[in-house]
């Protein structure tokens, strides 16, 4: 076999994801053949070659683990958290499954829905990739009814954390009024990249704080019928649709655009981009100064 990447290998082996498995190589806890490896464009061959993370022996996989859960409130999307709070891995081990496998991307604590975990540390980096786009569809319930202009703004993207969200599929599904009076409305957001509580922010930011969020779907794959703290293994088909998708060409990234407005597209100057008329390269086109006597020609 020839020499694979060390970051390869170590996705493979379901140590962590190919991102991850940077980092360990950059803090030096990586070996190879006894002899610590620190660049990241390393290889070495995982049938003959002794490669180890701190000190431990990595063994490739038997087989690749692919699960979906539904995940309830009150479980933390990780391996083990330092506040001894109850993890998704939890739930997996209360039915005896020891295989080492960790979450593709996060839900939060107080979120619920679907959850994929996996050893497959390729794929999983390729879902988790934002220039690949793959939709996740949320069931979002927030408080009062946004209307058509706030449903559009976060459509387009708002700004949170300083950075404008890629532009999302947001639909109104349901509005709901309490017996109290209290209304509420029921939303469909369908995100493409995943930023820390990015929909619970998107939400925030007109003014429509969530009160409940599921996520329902990731990319192809869904499971109405799936209950909260239950999983299953995925099926080689839905296997299959999920690489499919990962593997699709990447989206486009969506421009950074402040809060007055987008930025103007790249080669702005090399021809008219607005109705206002031709841009420079250093900006708008200036109206010519009147000339100053200092710059009239002379008489004589």
């Amino acid at each position: 076999m020839p020499p694979i990447r060390l970051q390869k290998i170590l996705s493979t082996a379901g140590i962590a994801s190919r991102r991850a498995a940077e980092t360990l190589i950059a803090q030096g806890r990586v070996s190879v053949n006894r002899v610590t490896v620190l660049e990241l464009g390393s290889k070495a061959d995982p049938e003959t070659d002794d490669i180890r993370v701190d000190g431990r022996r990595v063994k490739p996989a038997a087989r690749r683990r692919y699960f979906l859960l539904n995940k309830p409130k009150g479980f933390i999307s990780t391996r083990s958290d330092p506040q001894k709070r109850p993890t998704v891995i939890d739930i997996l081990a209360r039915h005896g499954i020891r295989d080492y496998v960790y979450p593709v991307g996060r839900l939060d604590y107080e979120s619920e829905g679907l959850l994929i975990l996996t050893s497959d540390g390729e794929l999983a980096a390729q879902l988790t990739h934002p220039s690949h786009g793959v939709g996740r569809e949320y069931e979002v319930r927030v408080l009062g009814v946004p209307d058509d202009h706030e449903v559009e703004r976060i459509a387009r993207g708002v700004v949170i954390d300083g950075r404008r969200t890629a532009p999302a599929d947001v639909q109104r599904t349901k509005i709901i009024e309490s017996p109290s009076g209290r209304v509420e409305t029921l939303l469909s957001i369908v995100i493409h990249e995943g930023r820390n509580r990015q929909v619970r922010k998107m939400c925030e930011s007109i003014g429509h704080p969530v009160v409940r969020l599921r996520r329902v779907s990731i990319g192809p794959i869904a499971d109405e019928r799936l209950r909260p703290g239950d999983f299953r293994e995925l099926s080689p088909e839905e296997v299959a649709a999920l690489r499919k998708v990962a593997a699709s060409a990447p989206r486009t990234a969506a421009p950074e655009r402040s809060e007055t407005g987008p930025t103007p597209p790249a080669g702005a100057g090399r021809g008219p981009v607005s109705p206002r008329g031709p841009r420079s390269r250093s900006g708008p086109a200036r109206t010519p100064k009147r000339p100053t006597r200092r710059d009239r020609p002379r008489r004589g």
